[in-house]
């Protein structure tokens, strides 16, 4: 036998041509598939703690006097973790509770960080007071405040919260894809372009459910500018463990949530 490279046969050559045009037809769906799957994980994840938000928000409202600011904060502080990974991105020799309050500090004003969040500059939460109403407020208070919060009168004033979690998508492609479907499925738009479910087809995917006209001028504002975020709502309830005031009820919801009609 003599030595030297080894022959490629035709069939060699076939079988080679063969297998990269499969892998550029499965290609694209493989790596929607490994990429939604993270970025489904996250959303889960991020609703779980939109829960735990909705909580803290209701409760620092129903001990704080019903104080927008607070239930804010707390709120925030509840979903930091959900959307930015603060121990890995801090200065080293830091410890935890420094990190967390460093990485907080940058978003307690309710706006994403645009240098640690992906270039997000928008709100992170939405929350939308349902109860009490300024009208019950005003019904009750005295000087400023409802002075008989303690007193069971069968119908005491309670600290409803619905809060609406824009939560960040980052993972590439899969935000994008994601966030068309979401779009379409609300009717704020159609999708035409190409399928990557099916790569070898386009797409034509309409939708027809309803979504409310606030969240949706939202959801296509930050979509237009790149920012691919995914509202997701929460809710609590319990009753006000301090007296509203007055004060605190200027506006029914809390900046910079839009006037939404109160269920």
């Amino acid at each position: 036998m003599s030595g030297g490279s080894p022959r490629i046969t035709a069939r060699d050559a076939r079988e080679s041509g063969q297998a990269a045009i499969e892998t550029a037809l499965t290609l694209p769906l493989t790596m929607f598939l490994i990429l939604g799957t993270i970025q489904l994980g996250l959303l889960l994840n991020g609703r779980l703690m939109a829960h735990y938000a909705a909580f803290r928000a209701a409760r620092a409202g129903s001990v704080n006097q019903g104080d927008c600011s607070r239930m804010t904060e707390a709120a925030i502080a509840a979903l930091l973790p959900s959307f930015i990974s603060y121990m890995s991105s801090a200065t080293p020799g830091q410890t935890p509770s420094e990190r967390y309050a460093n990485a907080f500090a940058l978003r307690r004003k309710n706006r994403y960080d645009a240098r640690g969040d992906s270039g997000y500059t928008e709100p992170i939460v939405w929350i939308l007071r349902d109860r009490p109403t300024i009208a019950q407020v005003n019904a009750v208070a005295q000087n400023g405040e409802d002075v008989d919060f303690d007193q069971f009168q069968g119908d005491s004033l309670r600290m409803e919260v619905r809060l609406i979690y824009w939560f960040p998508m980052k993972i590439p492609f899969a935000n994008w894809v994601m966030y068309q479907m979401y779009r379409t499925h609300f009717g704020l738009g159609s999708y035409t372009a190409q399928n990557p479910l099916m790569p070898t087809q386009k797409a034509a995917w309409t939708g027809s459910a309803t979504l409310r006209s606030e969240l949706a001028t939202e959801l296509t504002t930050r979509g237009s500018a790149g920012h691919y975020a995914f509202p997701i709502q929460a809710s609590y309830t319990m009753r006000m463990l301090t007296p509203a005031k007055q004060k605190f009820f200027a506006t029914q919801h809390c900046q910079p949530a839009p006037p939404i009609a109160v269920p």
